[in-house]
C-alpha cells in the first residue's frame, strides 16, 4: 500500500521535485516500517524490571547502610588473594585462552574435591563445566535442557533469576511454597520451620515436568533442607523422570551444627542432577565470577553445547586462582585451619549480632540455618503504619524498604520479589538482610538502629 501511494504521488510532480520527494517518501516509508517492527524478542516480555536496581540506587542516594545486596564487604582470605596475584604475575600464558570447558587444573581439583563429597568418580573432562559464575551455570542449564512448554518446578521463595531464566528458555514455571509453621508468642521463627507440604509438592509433578530447581541453603530464607526433605524431592524426581538442578552456592555457610547434604549424593540422583557451585561464595570473591556445574555426561554434554556457542571460554587467571585456592582447602579440609570451617564460624557471629540489633527496633528476624541472608518479619509495622507512600498495587514490603532507606538510613531487599506474582501479597510482610558484612558495617548499622530506637521512646 505504501509503495502504491508513493508511485502515484511521484507521477504527479516534476523531475526535480520528484527526486526530492522520492527521497523523502523513501525515508518516511523506512521509518514507518522500522517503527512497526518489534525490536525486543518476546522472551523478554515481563522480565525487564529489576527491583535490585531501584533499591541499590536509593541506598546510594540516601547514603544508607547497605544490608540488602549479597556480597561481603571484606577481603577474601589471604591464600586466595595470593593465588590470584600469582596467576597475574607467574605464567604469561595465563593471559591467553585455556580449554573451553574449564582450565584443566581447576576441573581436575573440582572433580577430586567434590567427588569425595558426592561419593562419585568424577571425570574432569566429562562431568565438570566451568562457567561465568553460578549465574552462568544456571542460565546454561536452562538453555540446554528446558524446551518450549516444559514445566519447571520452583520452590519459593526462590532466587529471583529462576523464573525469568525458565521463561527465556520457553518453559513454564510451576511454584510450590515453603510455608512457616506457627511459633510460640515471643519466640523468634527459624528457617527450619519453613516446610514443604509433601502432598502439594507431589501434585506439581505432571507428564510435562522437565526439571525441579532446588536451592539449599536457600536464598532468601536461609533454610538448609534436611536429608528427609531431600529424599522426598529425590523420590518424586525419580518417580516422574525429572531432572534436578541444585543451586548449592552457600554449601559451606551452615550454622548451629546443621549439615548440608547434596541431593546428588543420594541413591539414584547423580544420574539426574546438576550440582551448581560458586567460587565467589566459597572464597568471598564474588567479583571473580567463577562458577561450575557437576553432573553426568548425559546432561553436562548439552550444557557444553550451549557454552561453546555463547560464552565459549571463561577468564583463565580467575580459574587458576580458584584452582590454587581449592588445592589449599583440600590440604586443610575438615581441620580448624580450613577456611570452610573458619568462615561459617565468623559469619554466625555476624548473623547473631545483626539479629540482636534488629530486634531492638521491633523487627523479628527468622533465624537462618545457612547462607548469607535472613528475612525479618515486619507485620507489626504493617499494623501500625499500613499506609506508607507507594503505588496502589505495590506490595507493603517494597514500600517499607523505601521508607526505611529514606527515614532510617538502612537498606534491605523486599522479600516479595522472591515470590511468584500471585503469592507476593501473602508474603509482603518480610524483608531480607545480608549479614555477611565487615565489623565496620555492623557498627554503622548499630548507630542507625540506636537513633531509630531513641525515636521510638515516648
Amino acid at each position: 500500500m505504501f509503495r502504491n501511494v508513493a508511485a502515484i504521488s511521484l507521477h504527479l510532480i516534476g523531475p526535480l521535485q520528484r527526486k526530492k520527494a522520492g527521497t523523502s517518501l523513501t525515508r518516511c516509508l523506512h521509518q514507518t516500517l522500522t517503527m512497526a517492527t518489534r525490536l525486543q524478542a518476546r522472551r523478554l516480555d515481563g522480565i525487564d524490571h529489576n527491583p535490585w536496581v531501584e533499591c541499590t540506587k536509593m541506598a546510594s542516594e540516601y547514603d544508607a547502610v547497605n544490608l540488602g545486596q549479597g556480597f561481603p564487604d571484606f577481603p577474601p582470605p589471604d591464600f586466595a588473594l595470593q593465588a590470584f596475584q600469582l596467576a597475574l604475575s607467574s605464567d604469561f600464558m595465563l593471559n591467553q585462552y585455556t580449554k573451553a570447558f574449564g582450565y584443566p587444573p581447576l576441573t581436575k581439583i573440582l572433580a577430586s574435591f567434590f567427588g569425595k563429597l558426592l561419593g562419585q568418580e568424577i571425570d574432569p573432562l566429562e562431568n565438570v563445566l566451568v562457567t561465568v559464575g553460578a549465574y552462568g551455570a544456571l542460565f546454561t542449564a536452562f538453555q540446554a535442557l528446558v524446551d518450549e512448554g516444559d514445566e519447571v518446578i520452583i520452590i519459593e521463595p526462590f532466587f529471583d533469576c529462576y523464573e525469568p531464566m525458565t521463561l527465556m528458555a520457553g518453559g513454564h514455571p510451576v511454584f510450590v511454597t515453603l510455608k512457616p509453621s506457627p511459633t510460640q508468642d515471643g519466640e523468634l521463627d527459624s528457617a527450619s520451620n519453613w516446610q514443604l507440604d509433601p502432598t502439594e509438592l507431589a501434585s506439581k509433578f505432571t507428564s510435562r515436568t522437565k526439571a525441579l530447581i532446588l536451592n539449599t541453603p536457600n536464598n532468601p530464607v536461609g533454610k538448609v533442607f534436611s536429608k528427609a526433605e531431600l529424599e522426598l524431592v529425590a523420590n518424586l524426581c525419580q518417580q516422574h523422570d525429572v531432572i534436578c538442578i541444585t543451586d548449592e552456592v552457600y554449601q559451606w555457610l551452615v550454622y548451629d551444627g546443621y549439615q548440608h547434604t547434596s541431593i546428588a549424593s543420594l541413591p539414584g540422583m547423580w544420574e539426574r542432577t546438576l550440582t551448581i557451585g560458586s567460587a565467589g561464595k566459597s572464597f568471598s570473591a564474588t567479583g571473580w565470577k567463577v562458577g561450575w556445574v557437576l553432573g553426568p555426561d548425559s546432561l553436562v554434554k548439552h550444557l557444553r553445547t550451549v557454552h561453546q556457542n555463547s560464552i565459549y571460554h571463561c577468564p583463565t587467571q580467575g580459574q587458576a586462582a580458584v584452582a590454587q585456592s581449592f588445592q589449599h582447602e583440600q590440604l586443610h579440609f575438615g581441620q580448624p585451619s580450613s577456611y570452610f570451617v573458619q568462615f561459617p564460624q565468623a559469619m554466625q557471629r555476624c548473623r547473631d549480632h545483626m539479629i540482636r540489633s534488629l530486634q531492638s527496633v521491633g523487627l523479628k528476624p527468622v533465624i537462618p540455618q545457612g547462607s548469607y541472608f535472613f528475612i525479618a518479619d515486619i507485620s507489626d509495622f504493617k499494623k501500625k503504619m499500613p499506609d506508607l507512600p507507594g503505588d496502589e498495587d505495590e506490595p507493603y514490603d517494597r514500600r517499607f524498604v523505601k521508607w526505611m532507606i529514606k527515614n532510617k538510613g538502612l537498606a534491605a531487599i523486599p522479600a516479595s520479589i522472591f515470590y511468584s506474582r500471585p503469592h507476593q501479597k501473602h508474603f509482603d510482610h518480610y524483608i531480607r538482610f545480608c549479614f555477611v558484612k565487615d565489623e565496620s558495617t555492623l557498627q554503622a548499622m548499630d548507630e542507625k538502629l540506636q537513633k531509630w530506637k531513641e525515636e521510638l521512646r515516648p
